[in-house]
């Protein structure tokens, strides 16, 4: 048995094809909720032919740029991970630092620029050369 859903608001296409949607809905137990709906998608607790019938054509178009923006966000969370996890143990532990050798450094400190410079290169956010972790 499907949840009916009789009210939705900010839906938006996804992909050129429009054959997937990221919509709010308001779910009789959860309220105000986002959701998506996807051809792929074998849950069948929310009916998403009835809900994509609800919403019709009331739906802003794919963007690509929105698209990439979306993708440059976790682009950048990515990196901002990897500067956290790899660089940030490194660089600021003067213990650590200091023993490494100066050619070490220089490579730690290449790395950190190169992670930092992630969104100055040619094809991003959707084409990224990361840069390779100093041993």
């Amino acid at each position: 048995m499907s949840i009916e859903i009789t009210e939705y608001r900010n839906a938006s296409s996804q992909n050129a094809e429009n054959t997937k949607i990221d919509v709010e809905i308001n779910h009789p137990q959860y309220g105000w909720i986002p959701y998506s709906i996807h051809p792929d998608d074998t849950d069948m607790t929310i009916d998403n032919t009835a809900l994509l019938s609800l919403i019709g054509a009331d739906f802003a178009p794919f963007s690509q740029a929105d698209a990439d923006a979306r993708v440059a966000v976790a682009v950048r969370v990515q990196r901002d991970a990897k500067l956290s996890s790899e660089v940030d143990p490194i660089v600021t532990n003067p213990l650590r630092w200091a023993d490494l050798t100066a050619e070490k450094q220089n490579e730690w400190t290449q790395y950190r620029t190169d992670l930092l410079n992630v969104p100055q290169q040619a094809g991003f956010p959707n084409t990224i050369n990361w840069p390779t972790k100093p041993e």
